[in-house]
């Protein structure tokens, strides 16, 4: 009989698992790292209420892209208000830097808004007028956050971001005319790696193609299992009507003695072991006899005769497709094989047999090698041959 192999779940979801993991750990799929660096801030200076010395410093501050990690330091200056360009975008734009005696030679930082025009441009501007230093604060929106700045071209100034509120913290100050001293320091390293756009390409790629395949797999699993299921069925049933059919053949129990089975010589073809007394053998129309637990399995998965390919189920009158089955070959005809047209009983042979008190144990040992599951037709009646029945 031909088995089916029922398919197996889960083997497309790890391929296409694999696949993706591949895609993710593949060269390129991560991208290129960025590196920026904090910025400590400083400040100082001196209360005119209280005459005393106010000092603050954080870790608040962020180095632009182009901007060298140095420390720098100077008096803060501010766009002066008389010329209306707080963000330090106008290419004369002065600046006004608080300082106790004058504002001389002594470094300073310039102090600007974001916006208005690009970074590059503020700190051009800035540092045409001599400044160390140039110190952007964020806008309103951003709150405390600061952001990465691209300035290229402007040279070996420092160049850093605050935050609004620090930003206009300092510009209050030097708006009241209070000199504050502003000190910029390296803070720390930080690296933060990114996909690139190239990568998220090929990743969408892969996982477009991980859930086709997936797709793909299930539907060929499913349509798999809807088939092994019907044939399961359908065999399952022209077994059991094959069943029926078979049980029609005649079958006979050797006994001691009875002409035409030697018992010592003759054999079954399925399983090669001689005719034992008491064994139950079946007679197919070709006049071939088997043993009846060997025949039987044989007959439900191939139908013919194991030795002259007879087509069992036809020759009993049914025409009909009783099971789509593999062809199988048949065990060899040996020497000792028996017809049943050899096959002679005498009622006086058969009266000696009764009168011989056979244990019940001499049954065939033939039987243990034979097919166990067709115990549940051990209750058949055993039909005996009467002489010039065959």
């Amino acid at each position: 009989m031909a088995w089916r192999r029922r398919p197996e779940a889960g083997v497309g979801v790890r391929s296409a698992l694999a696949l993706l993991a591949l895609a993710v750990c593949a060269p390129g799929a991560r991208g290129r790292a960025f590196e920026w660096y904090s910025a400590v801030v400083s400040t100082e200076y001196v209360d005119p209420y209280t005459n005393r010395t106010v000092w603050s410093v954080s870790e608040s501050g962020r180095f632009g892209d182009s901007s060298p990690k140095e420390g720098a330091q100077g008096l803060v200056g501010v766009p002066r208000a008389a010329d209306r360009d707080p963000e330090g975008c106008a290419p004369d734009t002065r600046f006004l830097v608080p300082a106790p005696g004058g504002r001389g030679a002594a470094p300073w930082v310039a102090l600007v808004a974001r916006g208005g025009c690009t970074f590059k441009d503020k700190v051009l501007v800035a540092a045409r007028r001599n400044a160390s230093a140039v110190v952007l604060y964020n806008e309103e929106s951003h709150g405390n956050l600061t952001v990465p700045m691209s300035h290229a071209g402007t040279g070996n100034i420092v160049v850093i971001m605050v935050s609004y509120p620090k930003g206009r913290e300092i510009l209050d100050l030097v708006q009241k005319g209070i000199a504050v001293k502003m000190t910029i320091g390296v803070g720390t390293r930080h690296v933060q790696e990114f996909i690139s756009g190239q990568s998220v390409v090929f990743v969408a790629i892969a996982f477009i193609t991980m859930m086709i395949i997936s797709l793909a797999w299930l539907i060929f699993y499913y349509i798999q299992r809807f088939l092994y299921t019907g044939s399961q069925f359908g065999s399952q049933s022209h077994r059991k009507e094959a069943k029926k059919i078979i049980g029609q053949l005649p079958l006979h129990t050797v006994k001691h003695g009875e002409k035409g089975v030697d018992v010592d010589a003759e054999n079954c073809a399925v399983c090669i072991e001689n005719f034992k007394v008491k064994d139950v053998i079946r007679i197919l129309p070709c006049k071939h006899i088997f043993h009846r637990i060997c025949i039987d399995p044989w007959l439900l998965d191939h139908r013919t005769c194991p030795m002259c390919k007879l087509d069992v189920i036809k020759a009993l009158g049914y025409w009909g497709e009783v099971e789509d089955v593999q062809e199988m070959p048949a065990p060899e005809s040996t020497p000792g094989s028996v017809l049943a047209a050899n096959l002679s009983i005498t009622l006086q042979e058969e009266d000696r047999s009764d009168g011989n008190n056979l244990p019940s144990s001499s049954t065939s040992e033939s039987a243990l090698q034979c097919d166990a599951g067709f115990k549940e037709d051990a209750g058949e009646d055993t039909a005996l041959l009467v002489p010039g029945s065959m």
